[in-house]
C-alpha cells in the first residue's frame, strides 16, 4: 500500500512534466491499451493518464495487460482502484481479441533484463515477434483505432563507437550470430513486423525507441549501473563500478518519458522513429560521485573493472532532436534532479533493499 506522501510525490512529478494537458484533448472520451502494462512504463502511462484526467477533466479509460496483475494490485494499489482502469490479466503472445471499444495502443510488453535473455532466450523471442505479432493481428480488427505506438529499443542500432549522439538513421555493427544480442535482434524482426503491418494493412504506427530511464518505480535490484549505484548509496556504501567507468550513459526522469510516449501518441507521425531518452551524457564513474554527493560524500566509490586497457568505449546517448522538435517536448528534470528524486522516493517507500 502506497503512502499518500508517495502518491503526492508521483502526482508533482506529472504535473511538472506534463506542462500543457490540454495537448491531450484528442485523448477525450477515448480508450488507451497498454502491453506490458504492469510494469515501469505502464505505471508510469498510468500516473500521467490520472493527472491528464484529473487536472483537465477529461475521461480517458485505460487498459492495462500484464502477467502478473496480484502483484500490480499490491504494489501499486492507489491506480488499480482508479475507475478509468481495467486490468488484463494476459500473456501478450496468447493475445486473440481485445475491447472493439480501443483507440490506441501502446505496446510496452517485454522485459529489458539482460539476464532474462540470456537465461531465456527463446521466451525473448517469441515475447517480442509473437506477442508484437499476436498484438498487431488484434488490432487489425478493432474498427477505430487510431494509432499504434510500438516500444523498440535502442539496442536496435547495434555496436556503435560513435562519440556523438546516436540519431535515428544510425546502423551500426550487427551480430545475429551471438546470444546476448537476443534482445536486439528480437526488437529489429518486430520493428520490420510493424513496417509490414503499416503497409499491408495500414496500420496507423509510430515506433519509439527508448535509451535508459531512472525514477519511482524502478526496481533497484535490476542489473543497470544507475540502479544499482543508487542502491549501493542509501545503503551506505560502498558503491561499485562494474565494468569500465568511462561508460557513457544518459537517464530520463519517469514521468518525462510517460509524457513524451502520450504525445506521440497523440501527435507522433505514422510511419516515423523516433529516439526516447536523454541527452544529458554522463560517465558511470562521475554518476557514482553525482549518486554518492547526493546520499554521504563519505561513501566509498570501488571499481570491479579488471586493470586492462579498454579498446572500446560503450557510449550510448540519443539524438533526441528529432522527437523534441517535431513533438514539442522537453526534458523537464536534470540529471541531478532526477537523481536526488529518485533517492528520496526510494527512502519514502521504505522498500526491502538487498545489498
Amino acid at each position: 500500500m502506497m503512502t499518500e506522501a508517495l502518491k503526492n510525490f508521483t502526482f508533482e512529478d506529472c504535473k511538472r512534466s506534463c506542462m500543457h494537458p490540454d495537448s491531450f484533448s484528442s485523448l477525450n472520451d477515448q480508450s488507451i491499451l497498454v502491453t506490458g502494462g504492469t510494469g515501469f512504463m505502464g505505471k508510469w502511462i498510468a500516473e500521467m493518464v490520472s493527472y491528464v484526467n484529473e487536472t483537465a477533466n477529461f475521461n480517458i479509460k485505460l487498459y492495462l495487460l500484464g502477467r502478473d496483475i496480484a502483484k500490480f494490485k499490491v504494489e501499486v494499489s492507489h491506480l488499480a482502484q482508479k475507475s478509468f482502469i481495467t486490468l488484463i490479466e494476459q500473456d501478450v503472445r496468447n493475445v486473440r481479441d481485445l475491447p472493439t471499444d480501443i483507440n490506441y495502443i501502446i505496446h510496452a510488453a517485454g522485459s529489458p533484463d539482460h539476464r532474462d535473455h540470456v537465461s531465456q532466450p527463446l521466451r525473448t523471442i517469441e515475447t517480442f515477434y509473437k506477442g508484437t505479432q499476436s498484438v498487431l493481428d488484434a488490432a487489425t480488427r478493432l474498427p477505430d483505432l487510431k494509432r499504434i505506438v510500438h516500444i523498440s529499443s535502442h539496442q536496435i542500432y547495434g555496436t556503435n563507437g560513435l562519440e556523438s549522439p546516436i540519431g535515428e538513421n544510425f546502423i551500426g555493427k550487427l551480430e545475429p550470430n551471438s546470444l546476448s544480442n537476443t534482445y536486439a535482434e528480437s526488437k529489429r524482426i518486430s520493428e520490420t513486423l510493424c513496417s509490414a503491418y503499416r503497409n499491408q494493412f495500414k496500420l496507423p504506427i509510430v515506433v519509439l525507441r527508448p535509451f535508459a530511464f531512472i525514477g519511482p518505480y524502478q526496481d533497484l535490484e535490476k542489473p543497470w549501473a544507475i540502479n544499482n549505484f543508487i542502491r549501493d548509496g542509501i545503503l551506505g556504501g560502498p558503491i561499485r563500478i562494474l565494468g569500465n567507468g568511462s561508460t557513457v550513459r544518459s537517464y530520463l526522469y519517469g514521468s518525462d518519458m510517460s509524457y513524451w510516449i502520450l504525445k506521440a501518441l497523440v501527435n507522433g507521425g505514422v510511419g516515423e522513429n523516433y529516439n526516447l531518452g536523454s541527452s544529458e551524457a554522463i560517465s558511470l564513474v562521475d554518476l557514482a560521485k553525482k549518486i554518492s554527493s547526493q546520499i554521504n560524500n563519505s561513501i566509498e566509490i570501488v571499481s570491479k573493472s579488471s586493470k586492462e586497457s579498454y579498446t572500446y568505449l560503450s557510449r550510448l546517448v540519443p539524438d533526441t532532436s528529432k522527437i523534441v522538435k517535431s513533438l514539442e517536448v522537453n526534458e523537464t528534470s536534470a540529471l541531478d534532479d532526477s537523481i536526488s528524486r529518485t533517492i528520496i522516493w526510494n527512502q519514502l517507500n521504505k522498500k526491502v533493499i538487498k545489498k
